[in-house]
């Protein structure tokens, strides 16, 4: 496996960046091609960096040559039009194509658990989800009729040093510190799947390669389902906050006065997610069991953001909006 050649298209991301110094530790011949605009997370060494626009089929071909690629992996697709010109430039240049999905696509609530890749997709409450089905869709459609070597990868909740899993990001562990109450989603006791990307990492770079990977989805994520009581706990906890005040409020009702928020949680967060991950570990036996937990995971996260203050910022009226939230909807004992 040490002289597979892998592109990856972006590569700078929360996910893809742990993915690319998993598949240089593996020893894998790695070229990285996006815009050269992200400082936030550095390239290892050994990487072959290639700068264009991944959006321009010209500028795509321009960038890469004549080369062929063993397996190509693009993190910044997210519609079919995209998808598309993907088909169009790496048919016969790559021996497998990774499409980056989300396990939001997955029937949203789930009918059973845990879920496994043939559970039905379908998400009625997210426009994002819905996309990726139909680039899904279409790379099925590419394999049946002209062969085209697709592998569909559908991530859930994964998160690095710089991802705070909530949707007021900073602001809660703000708020924890000084005190002040902070809005929790429902009751609080849905279970949520949250991956380390070192371990989504291990499992995607497993994949690269694989001929029995061909025409197939898998999810990536860890074992680990913590209730988002806990994670909140877990996040007060590396804060240095002992008893953080949480504030229990229907997700419908933060949807309907946050409407930004809206979709991320009904069309996702809201739900109890567990999934059976034995299909990957069948076919990738390095992916076992979680190495990072979230409790461990989130100590990471506040380190990061308490040794890097200018990324402590948080976007305007996201104070007010739990203040807001709190007073309609929280117990008049606050």
């Amino acid at each position: 496996m040490s002289n597979l050649k892998v592109l990856f298209i972006g590569g700078s991301g929360i996910i893809s960046a742990s993915c690319v110094r998993e598949a240089v530790r593996q020893g894998l011949d790695v070229t990285v091609l996006n815009r050269g605009t992200s400082t936030l997370r550095r390239l290892p060494e050994g990487v072959t960096r290639l700068t264009a626009d991944s959006n321009d089929p010209d500028s795509l071909r321009e960038a890469i040559g004549e080369d062929h690629y063993d397996a190509v992996v693009n993190w910044v697709n997210f519609v079919p039009e995209q998808v598309q010109r993907d088909i169009d430039v790496f048919t016969g240049r790559t021996d497998q194509y990774v499409f980056i999905s989300s396990a939001s696509a997955y029937q949203t609530p789930p009918s059973r658990m845990p879920v496994v890749e043939s559970t039905p997709l379908k998400n009625p409450h997210w426009q994002y989800s819905r996309d990726k089905i139909a680039c899904e869709e279409l790379l099925v459609k590419a394999y049946r009729e002209d062969d085209f070597p697709m592998t569909i990868v559908r991530p859930s909740h994964t998160y690095d040093e710089t991802l705070l899993p909530f949707e007021a990001k900073w602001n809660v562990i703000e708020r924890m510190r000084a005190g002040k109450p902070v809005v929790v989603h429902g009751d609080g006791t849905s279970l949520w799947t949250i991956t380390h990307a070192r371990d989504f990492a291990v499992g995607l770079v497993g994949l690269l390669g694989k001929e029995a990977a061909i025409g197939e989805p898998f999810h990536i994520t860890g074992d680990e389902a913590p209730s988002w009581n806990q994670i909140f706990e877990d996040a007060a906890a590396a804060a240095g906050v002992a008893e953080p005040k949480l504030v229990h409020i229907a997700s419908e009702a933060i949807a309907a006065a946050v409407p930004e928020w809206g979709p991320g949680l009904v069309g996702d967060k809201a739900h109890t997610m567990i999934f059976d991950n034995s299909k990957l570990k069948n076919l990738v036996p390095a992916f076992g069991q979680t190495t990072t937990p979230f409790k461990l995971g989130i100590r990471e996260v506040v380190a990061w953001y308490d040794a890097h203050p200018e990324q402590q910022t948080t976007a305007p009226g996201v104070d007010a909006i739990q203040d807001r939230l709190i007073e309609a909807f929280g117990p008049r004992s606050l």
